[in-house]
């Protein structure tokens, strides 16, 4: 995405801090910069303004500010580059629990930023593509573990081998347009309510 493009979000209480960045970013060829100098309110300012990066500053981060932000980063799911004055391992560890890109202690410094946004958004791509894969993964294997079982529930009440159970819910899927695996369920749903064997009864 190049700069002029991208929609960055500046969230910061104190303003002569967040023009600092924002200067930054304009030098950097981002033209769409907002700030928003308040937390009140925080998700609709985001949801209207719809940025592609979200960069926050905060001066000095308490346990309940921190958290408060850390709940609006895991609803947004934007890349987020935060900068804070001073921290501990404990908040390091929340601010990428609550999927932070780039957390930066006392390094705000107007000709870094586009670097650490830069790095924030590759970050944040990277993360979203583990998370997608992970979450693909996970979904594979529960739809493997239903059409397993209802081959086996198949098998048992009609006396099938497992070649042809698994044959016969393929031409069925594909008889009805389906997916396999909502074959499988309906087999599986239909065998605990008619109390067939193997329906966990």
């Amino acid at each position: 995405m190049e700069p002029s493009s991208l929609a960055v979000l500046i969230i910061d209480e104190n303003r002569a801090r967040a023009t600092i960045i924002e200067d930054g970013l304009r030098e950097a060829g981002h033209a769409r910069v907002h700030v928003v100098t308040g937390m009140q309110g925080l998700v609709r300012e985001i949801e209207a303004f719809a940025p592609d990066v979200i960069v926050v500053d905060l001066e000095n981060p308490n346990r309940d500010r921190l958290e408060a932000f850390f709940q609006v980063s895991r609803s947004v799911r934007r890349p987020i580059a935060m900068f804070v004055d001073r921290s501990d391992a404990a908040s390091m560890e929340a601010a990428i629990d609550a999927g932070v890109s780039a957390y930066v202690v006392d390094g705000l410094k107007k000709e870094r930023v586009k670097s650490i946004l830069d790095m924030a958004i590759l970050r944040f791509g990277a993360y979203s593509r583990l998370t997608r894969e992970l979450d693909e993964a996970r979904t594979e294997l529960a739809d493997r573990k239903v059409i397993e079982k209802a081959k086996g529930l198949m098998m048992r009440m009609r006396g099938l081998s497992e070649e042809e159970a698994y044959r016969l819910m393929r031409q069925t899927a594909m008889n009805e347009k389906k997916k396999l695996v909502e074959i499988a369920r309906s087999v599986v749903t239909a065998a605990a309510l008619l109390g067939g064997p193997g329906d966990g009864r």
